[in-house]
């Protein structure tokens, strides 16, 4: 979505940890932001967006992003348990 092109960056703060806060658009005037929660690549942080993504977070993408972040950090029993719900919640089903 972005490689090649130029992002346009309105920085409005600078967090508790020195970082930047910025609204960030695409060269056609698209809210990167918005298109990353809508694609299920990010989710709504209402402490820095006051709530403007919340209706574009993808179904259960919360949970999805959490159990990722827990496979990427090696916290495999998270991410097996997962696993085994749903396979029992399926079975169930049948």
């Amino acid at each position: 979505m972005c490689k090649g092109h130029v992002i346009r960056a309105d920085i409005s703060e600078t967090d508790a940890y020195g970082r930047n806060v910025a609204r960030c658009y695409l060269e056609d005037g698209r809210d990167l932001s918005e298109e990353m929660v809508k694609q299920g690549l990010a989710i709504d942080w209402p402490k820095f967006s006051g709530g403007r993504y919340a209706s574009h977070e993808v179904t259960d993408v919360r949970k999805k992003l959490w159990l990722a972040d827990a496979r990427q950090k090696g916290r495999m029993h998270v991410w097996e348990e997962y696993e085994a719900r749903q396979k029992n919640r399926a079975e169930s089903l049948d």
